[in-house]
C-alpha cells in the first residue's frame, strides 16, 4: 500500500489512530502536498488540513518541515534502492537484468503518488540533508549495479563504476524524460527501446574468463 492509500484509509476526522498508522497518515498527506506545491510553497497547515488533523497533531509526530521532507525522502530513496537490487537479483540472464532494472526505474517514475519529484526534481537540492539523500540514492543504485559489472566482466571497481553510473543516470533521466512526455511510447516497448540501447553498449565487454558477451 502506498503512503498516498494509506492516507486515505486513515483519513477521518476524530479516529484515534495508533502512533505508526498516524505518521503513516501524516506522511501520505505530507507527499500530496509537496508533490503538488513543491517544498517552498507548501505549509504545514496545508498538510495538517490534507491529513484531517490539527497542526498540534502534526508538529508531535514532526517538528518541522525539513524534518516530515526528508521522513519521505528516506521512505522514497530506499523504495528505489530496493526495486534496483530486486530486479538484478531477478535473474542470472544480463539482458534481462538490464531490462529488469530500466523497468524498476519506469515503475518508480510512473508511481501514481509521484514521489520520484521529491527525489529528482526537489527544490530544495541546495538543502545538505536533501543533497545527502538523493546522492545515496544514485550511488546506492550505481553500487548495486557496479557490483554485478565488476563480478562478470573483470573490471575494476572504478571502471564498474563509471559504467554502473551511466548505466543508472541514463535510465533515471530518460524514465522521466518518458513521463513528461505524458507516455507517448507506451511503457513495455519505452523499456525494451532503453534495454536495446544499454544492451548494445555493455554487451560489448566480454564476460570474464570467456569470449561471450
Amino acid at each position: 500500500m502506498t503512503a498516498i492509500e494509506q492516507t486515505e484509509a486513515v483519513r477521518p476526522r476524530g479516529t484515534r489512530l495508533p502512533r505508526r498508522a498516524r505518521r503513516n497518515q501524516l506522511l501520505g498527506a505530507a507527499q500530496e502536498v509537496f508533490v503538488a506545491q513543491g517544498y517552498h510553497a507548501a505549509a504545514m497547515d496545508d498538510i495538517a488540513e490534507r491529513a484531517g488533523v490539527s497542526k498540534p497533531v502534526l508538529y508531535q509526530h514532526f517538528p518541522g518541515k525539513l524534518d516530515l521532507y526528508l521522513a519521505l525522502l528516506d521512505q522514497h530513496c530506499e523504495a528505489l534502492i530496493q526495486s534496483v537490487r530486486s530486479a538484478l537479483a531477478s535473474t542470472t540472464d544480463n539482458k534481462q537484468r538490464v531490462r529488469a532494472t530500466m523497468d524498476a526505474y519506469f515503475a518508480y517514475v510512473e508511481d501514481d503518488g509521484g514521489a520520484f519529484r521529491l527525489v529528482f526534481e526537489s527544490d530544495l537540492t541546495n538543502e545538505p540533508a536533501v543533497r545527502e539523500r538523493v546522492d545515496k540514492v544514485t550511488n546506492e543504485c550505481a553500487e548495486a549495479i557496479c557490483d554485478v559489472i565488476a563480478e562478470d566482466t573483470g573490471l575494476s571497481r572504478a571502471e564498474s563504476m563509471l559504467l554502473a553510473s551511466g548505466l543508472g543516470g541514463l535510465a533515471q533521466v530518460v524514465a522521466r524524460s518518458w513521463l513528461h512526455s505524458d507516455r507517448s511510447v507506451p511503457r513495455d516497448q519505452a523499456v525494451q527501446l532503453l534495454t536495446s540501447l544499454a544492451w548494445r553498449g555493455i554487451a560489448g565487454f566480454p564476460l570474464h574468463g570467456t569470449e561471450q558477451h
